[in-house]
């Protein structure tokens, strides 16, 4: 196993700094799901391989993971490893396939309770994601300390909706009937997922992840009173456990960010549980954000990813405005307000990426 001192060392530090909520010189920029399908590069090693083969293939996640910053250089502060949130669930003992047109495909989700004894009891997380670590350690020597490596998971809620409904879902109308007919079951799940989460982020870290996130994809989709009763204290656990397990070990205290997607009304929240930097989607004002969160955290986003089709002329004045909202004093780390769109133009992400780097680099100075 590398250790710190064995890597190469770090040229462009901004994106940590910037996520402790140190004064920088411009706001950092990476892009979630930066490594991926809008980059033919990305189609070229697709081609040979399913999509999960490359996932448990570290030379494959490596190669995936750095695409990005070959082709966009200085424009991007951070990488993340390629990977997926539903490794969790594999870990677990559920079979997934990422079909295309269809996205992730549960074979057997998870239909009553009496479904949950399919799942492993005790998962030994360094075995069954051992290749996640592998990839990471991988990528941080082959980065060469070009940027930091980001490492991420689901969050509990959103792990359990897939393995209910077996896939995606407009209504999540299965996960959520869980939640009121087997209120006891549902805890004890959620439970499971954290407990593995948070192994899994810790030895994410030993391999050499330098920041994590936490991608709540399915927040917004929970009333408030069920989103502090379902989500809140799990994402909550997994930051607190995670720094102590991290301190124990005499690893590095990350830092770690919530994206909680479409829980605008958990803002305040967000900020009181443990996490450096609270992501936005598109749909949150960043100076309503700024208010609500009285710049206790970093704030991390947000621009909609569909302008992304909309011609250069547009996305230059959405990313100005953007990167002024969040003000020139902002703790603010650019990004979209969620993933990148599969058929972006990658130049069209240029655009994006040269935009805010100069923007923000002038109202700073």
């Amino acid at each position: 196993m590398s250790t710190a001192e064995s890597f190469p060392p770090l040229k462009n530090d901004l994106l940590l700094r910037a996520a402790r909520g140190e004064k920088v010189e411009r706001a950092p920029i990476w892009i979630m799901r930066q490594a991926g399908r809008y980059l033919p590069e990305f189609h070229e090693v697709r081609k040979n391989h399913s999509f999960f083969e490359i996932c448990r293939t570290p030379e494959l996640a490596c190669e995936l993971t750095l695409q990005p910053i070959d082709r966009y250089g200085t424009l991007l502060d951070g990488s993340i490893i390629f990977s997926d949130i539903l490794v969790i669930p594999q870990a677990l003992g559920l079979e997934v396939e990422m079909i295309a047109g269809r996205g992730p495909v549960f074979n057997d989700p998870l239909v009553t309770p009496d479904d949950l004894s399919r799942l492993k009891k005790d998962v030994d997380v360094d075995k069954e994601l051992g290749y996640v670590y592998d990839a990471i350690t991988l990528t941080r020597h082959k980065l060469e300390g070009r940027v930091p490596l980001f490492g991420f998971i689901g969050a509990p809620w959103t792990l359990m909706a897939y393995m209910i409904e077996g896939g995606g879902s407009k209504t999540l109308s299965k996960a959520k009937s869980w939640l009121w007919k087997y209120p006891t079951e549902t805890h004890g799940l959620l439970q499971k997922i954290t407990d593995v989460s948070v192994d899994f982020l810790v030895g994410q870290v030993r391999a050499g992840a330098q920041l994590l996130q936490v991608f709540d994809s399915w927040a917004g989709e929970l009333s408030p009173y069920d989103f502090n009763k379902f989500s809140l204290p799990y994402i909550q656990q997994i930051s607190t456990k995670v720094r102590q397990r991290l301190a124990e070990a005499n690893l590095p205290d990350v830092p770690m960010v919530i994206f909680a997607k479409g829980a605008w009304f958990a803002l305040e929240d967000l900020t009181d549980i443990g996490y450096n930097v609270v992501s936005l989607d598109w749909t949150i004002d960043p100076a309503y954000a700024r208010k609500v969160t009285k710049d206790k955290v970093v704030l991390q986003g947000n621009m909609d990813p569909s302008v992304l089709y909309g011609g250069d002329e547009a996305i230059r004045e959405t990313a100005t405005r953007m990167v002024h909202a969040f003000g020139k004093d902002g703790k603010h780390i650019a990004n979209l307000g969620h993933g990148i769109l599969p058929t972006v133009d990658p130049e069209a992400l240029k655009v994006y990426l040269e935009t805010v780097q100069r923007v923000s680099a002038e109202i700073r100075k």
